[in-house]
């Protein structure tokens, strides 16, 4: 028995080795993260090819004002000004260059900083699974464990993102950025030192119900960054297409020139969010199973239970106002802000301010 202590102990100690090392790594990579957003930029070959590319497929609806450098020759675009809104309520603009902004030098960085993500993410798996062997049970018992298996999660589901080809490399930075906020307050505040659960959670739906839970979080998170993005993209291109109004700053024009169109921004938190709302469904219908079996009544109102149900309203509200003409765009995207705040609320709100049946499971 003692030596089955001692061994749960040792890894304890390795999985929270694991965690700093992590931390360490991330680290490195939100270095590389920025230095790619920094030493990435629209130059002007780039800008002109930009340009010429928009021209070439969309004639008709996006218009390039361009001086030529000389009276003959191939002509040489100068900071083209590209109209992107050909219609009230639509949006016709590329895609930015990424993160890296077009240029090597950007994109050398920027797969610097996926490979340190890469291996920052897999100390961090390690560390979450010597945290499930040291306890003998699932990872996520306490707000501790919860809060770094959901980073370990959301990075995953990055990761995912990157290997199905899908352009979202520039989520790395806020994503790495806030993954460390997450960890360091993990391990400072959360932290709690490995222990069996009292018997009301010893059941499998431990495994199911909290799961689900933490990868709904995880992909909601995206969505969220995804949406806030969408915000500051989409007021940008409302500037570029309002010639007699207030042009973009030389750094807001550099950020958000490299980040997908509104369109494809809004679009993909609303995949994402659409995606994962049965899930959170389902979350909130297992929890209710369980429940019954831990305290014999499906429903019972506690401050958990009612925050979840209010953080599905929220996002069916937010699904439905999609569906809706008139609650597309920035109306829709404030409804998901709110749904994404909701989910945060329970988790960090409900668990330390709000006294209830969950709460015996501590910090």
């Amino acid at each position: 028995m003692n030596l089955a202590a001692a061994a749960n102990e040792t890894m304890a100690h390795n999985s929270n080795m694991l965690v700093y090392s992590a931390m360490a790594v991330y680290t490195l990579a939100f270095l590389a993260h920025m230095a790619e957003w920094v030493f990435g930029s629209r130059s002007k070959v780039g800008r002109t090819a930009a340009a010429l590319t928009v021209q070439a497929k969309a004639p008709a609806t996006v218009s390039v004002q361009a001086w030529a450098s000389g009276s003959t020759g191939t002509a040489v675009l100068e900071r083209p000004k590209v109209v992107t809104r050909s219609v009230a309520g639509s949006r016709d603009v590329p895609d930015g260059p990424g993160a890296a902004g077009g240029t090597e030098k950007g994109d050398l960085y920027g797969r610097i900083a996926i490979s340190l993500t890469v291996l920052a993410w897999a100390l961090h798996v390690g560390g979450v699974i010597t945290r499930a062997l040291s306890v003998q049970r699932a990872p996520w018992g306490n707000m501790y464990e919860f809060s770094t298996t959901f980073a370990a999660v959301a990075v995953g589901l990055f990761l995912l993102l990157l290997v199905l080809k899908k352009n979202v490399r520039w989520i790395g930075l806020p994503l790495v950025t806030t993954v460390l906020l997450d960890l360091g307050l993990a391990v400072s505040v959360l932290y709690t030192a490995s222990d069996q659960l009292v018997p009301a959670l010893h059941s499998y739906w431990l495994w199911i119900h909290v799961s689900c839970a933490i990868l709904c979080g995880a992909a909601f998170y995206i969505g969220a960054v995804a949406t806030v993005l969408f915000l500051f993209r989409d007021r940008h291109e409302a500037k570029l297409a309002d010639p007699t109004g207030k042009q973009p700053g030389a750094f807001a024009t550099s950020v958000l020139e490299r980040l997908p169109s509104a369109a494809s921004l809004d679009k993909l938190a609303y995949r994402i969010n659409a995606t994962f709302f049965p899930l959170w469904t389902f979350t909130i219908i297992a929890g209710a199973i369980w429940a019954e079996a831990a305290w014999g009544r499906y429903w019972g109102w506690d401050p958990k239970e009612v925050w979840s149900f209010i953080t599905w309203v929220a996002y069916a509200a937010y699904l439905h106002a999609r569906a809706t003409a008139g609650w597309k765009g920035r109306k829709a995207a404030w409804l998901g802000l709110i749904a994404i705040v909701c989910y945060l609320f329970n988790y960090y709100g409900v668990n330390i301010f709000v006294t209830g049946l969950h709460s015996y499971a501590g910090v």
